[in-house]
């Protein structure tokens, strides 16, 4: 059932930013800088899958290198290019291609915009209760809550502050 005042269709370029660039602990949310997410799904009332719509200027990364235990995740490029980096070394991904990392697959991730241009691309995911999320590059890892917030750890198991 469609959320109650939910959009039917909206020009995806000018739904509204995410409100917090980034749900990373202090040190880590500043290497976010240069990444624009315009989270599509919400816009729909959806629950089970996130959809983004996300811009990386030039030098920004999609998110920490990560893998998830439980949630997949696909992504398209729209325009520009990008490299993805994954635990096998880099690839790069232009216009009109896709790449999917099926849960559980512990092959750690992300994009990074090396080109001179912006580039643009859909993210896609489920919304697993209970994921975690490892990031082999930082001591960090996630918990995803049943009620959709993340919860943010050091690899030891303490949770970081604020």
């Amino acid at each position: 059932m469609p959320a109650e005042n939910a959009a039917v269709a909206v020009v995806a370029a000018e739904a509204p930013p995410r409100r917090t660039p980034s749900t990373y602990p202090a040190e880590f949310a500043a290497r976010m800088a240069g990444r624009i997410k315009r989270p599509l799904g919400e816009l729909f009332g959806l629950r089970n899958f996130g959809v983004n719509l996300t811009r990386l200027e030039p030098g920004a990364q999609s998110a920490l290198r990560h893998a998830h235990r439980s949630q997949d995740e696909f992504v398209y490029v729209l325009e520009g290019e990008l490299t993805l980096a994954t635990d096998a070394g880099e690839q790069p991904l232009r216009a009109g291609m896709c790449a999917g990392f099926p849960a559980g697959s512990a092959n750690g991730h992300h994009l990074i915009n090396r080109s001179r241009g912006a580039a643009v691309y859909l993210e896609v995911g489920d919304r697993s209760a209970g994921d975690r999320v490892s990031y082999p590059d930082d001591d960090l890892q996630a918990v995803r809550g049943d009620d959709g917030t993340w919860r943010y750890l050091h690899k030891d198991g303490r949770p970081y502050d604020g």
